[in-house]
């Protein structure tokens, strides 16, 4: 029985792009032959998001890892000596400080307590910086560091801050930086994610998964966790009964499905189906052999304080992103957790704090000595720090702590561009403001990415009627006394 006719609707139903992508002879089938007449095996999928890509002008680095300290790290117990707080410790902090202020458990309006730092601090290396004796090996290397004190942010709860320093903004649903950086550039390896996150500590970082989201861009640019244990990534283990040869023609079927699908509709999330398809396909064997330590020298083991290579640590993530620097991957972000010290009998400053340091120093340090002794600090950039740093007025808590404060808090930075020893801004008496220079996160996020090459005003996309940035709307300025 033949079909009715078509009528006025289902004419008006076809659109140029259904014709183009329908007729057997049309440009749609064309582009599709051609499409599936390159296999996996010949190289990146045609429609590739992650192909590398120029950037608007020369860069300085190719790619970042940011070891993300998160809960809020003590500026004040580990980078700024401040004697006159010290001196003052006990005493009401000063009506012209905290009037107008908001802090997330403090009540401005009762006159909180100034907290001097009950560790010791010294000056190190050439530039004479100072570092707590909590930090010992990133003393070590103060002249290999960038350091920006007085830095600033919007939102003063964890949640909503970590996405500000992630994303640029407290809203859910926008771009990370590591995103937006695989989105201009995209990646230099083609078998494993070119964003890649990895945990350590006792849970994952307040905010989850959006901390490392695509937002409106295409899945195929939100960061992928590497887990610490079992499989790096799960269902990525060939299941039982099933080979190489078998598999290949599964993703095949499902890749020319997925090609005529974006012939018909220019979807990229398609795109990105079909690059995670291949990318999982690839990863079988390239995620388990970047895992494998055994290849490590015994010394370089000792230098990153890695005691079980198997075993999951903050360490064993220090080593595992040098080497994914190593295969050309983009963007390596570190979450270590539990630095919110506010005074409680689980983070306190006088018994947890001295453990986090523990935890990551002598490994940060060793990243930045292994990278330049293999002559890759020159083009990677090392980033430490996390959303908020700490109040100089301590907690009415069973033990000793700090608030959160957005206004001073303090970062490093190492290669990339950045100019070794180098040191921006300054905080009154009690580290509470910056009095000359800080920083912005938003002239932080646009100087990381003027850095690799990409202006921070020119990499948008168009959503919602808007021109989405990582620095939004609001001025931003690269740090260039900083940069080397």
């Amino acid at each position: 029985m033949k079909p009715p006719p078509a009528g006025p609707a289902d004419r008006l139903a076809i659109t140029r792009r259904h014709f183009f992508a329908q007729c057997p002879i049309g440009v749609g089938a064309l582009g599709l032959s051609s499409l599936l007449a390159r296999s996996a095996a010949a190289g990146p999928s045609p429609a590739d998001p992650l192909a590398p890509r120029p950037p608007h002008f020369p860069a300085r680095a190719k790619s970042v890892i940011f070891l993300f300290m998160a809960g809020g790290p003590s500026q004040l117990d580990l980078f700024e000596h401040k004697p006159e707080l010290n001196r003052l410790d006990g005493e009401f902090i000063p009506d012209s400080f905290v009037a107008g202020k908001r802090f997330a458990f403090m009540d401005a309006m009762a006159k909180p307590k100034l907290l001097g730092s009950r560790f010791r601090f010294a000056r190190h290396g050439g530039t004479g910086a100072w570092v707590s004796e909590l930090l010992p090996h990133t003393a070590g290397i103060v002249d290999d560091l960038t350091f920006v004190r007085g830095c600033r942010t919007d939102l003063f709860n964890h949640a909503p801050a970590k996405l500000v320093m992630n994303t640029g903004t407290g809203l859910f649903g926008r771009p990370s930086m590591g995103a937006w950086v695989t989105y201009g550039l995209g990646s230099e390896c083609d078998d494993l994610p070119g964003f890649v996150v990895m945990l350590s500590g006792p849970r994952g970082p307040r905010g989850g998964g959006v901390n490392w989201g695509c937002g409106m861009l295409p899945s195929s640019y939100q960061g992928v966790p590497l887990r610490g244990g079992g499989d790096p990534i799960l269902n990525l283990s060939m299941p039982a009964g099933v080979d190489d040869a078998w598999q290949r023609r599964v993703v095949d079927a499902v890749r020319a499905l997925n090609l005529a699908r974006l012939v018909e509709t220019g979807d990229e999330e398609i795109a990105a189906r079909i690059s995670s398809y291949e990318m999982a396909y690839r990863m079988q064997s390239s995620a388990p052999e970047l895992i494998d330590l055994r290849d490590e020298t015994p010394e370089t083991l000792r230098l990153y304080g890695i005691e079980d290579p198997a075993a999951a640590s903050y360490a064993r993530n220090c080593l595992l992103a040098r080497r994914l620097v190593e295969r050309g991957v983009r963007f390596i972000q570190l979450y270590d957790t539990s630095w919110d010290h506010h005074g409680s009998v689980t983070e306190n400053l006088e018994a947890h704090l001295p453990a986090k340091c523990q935890d990551v120093d002598r490994a940060s340090a060793a990243l930045v000595l292994d990278l330049k002794r293999r002559g890759l600090l020159d083009d990677t950039i090392v980033v430490w720090g996390g959303e908020f740093g700490r109040t100089p007025m301590g907690e009415p808590r069973e033990t000793t702590g700090r608030n959160h404060h957005i206004d001073a808090f303090t970062m490093w930075f190492a290669g990339g561009g950045f100019k070794p020893g180098a040191s921006r801004g300054t905080t009154d008496e009690f580290g509470f403001n910056a009095v000359a220079g800080g920083a912005h996160v938003r002239d932080i996020h646009a100087t990381l990415l003027h850095q690799l090459g990409l202006d921070h005003q020119r990499i948008a996309v168009r959503f919602q009627g808007l021109d989405v940035r990582l620095t939004g709307v609001e001025e931003a300025h690269v740090l260039t006394d900083v940069l080397a």
